[in-house]
């Protein structure tokens, strides 16, 4: 009894690891995951009215060399929901 209380803590636990770096989160107006690690594993991400991106010139993109495990990085507008507003980040993949 004792093994399968504490095989069952451990799943869940790894479980909730796996997703402890990616959140799901509004970008370019459609719920994406956003992860913090090339190797993170994406959760699949609810379906979800995103607020309308408002029009924007995408601003330059700076340069720099794409972490391990991406190819691109480029700027997107993605949704704060402390501040309620699209900001640019730059995300990569």
């Amino acid at each position: 009894m004792g093994k399968n209380i504490l095989l069952f803590l451990s799943i869940i636990l790894l479980s909730n690891m796996a997703y402890a770096d990616c959140v799901c989160s509004c970008v370019n107006g459609q719920n994406i995951p956003i992860c913090s690690s090339s190797i993170d594993i994406r959760p699949i991400c609810p379906p979800k009215i995103c607020p309308i991106v408002p029009p924007s010139i995408t601003p330059i993109n700076p340069p720099n060399i794409p972490p391990i495990g991406t190819s691109q990085c480029s700027m997107h507008q993605v949704y704060n929901n402390y501040t309620n507003r699209y900001e640019w980040q730059q995300l990569c993949n």
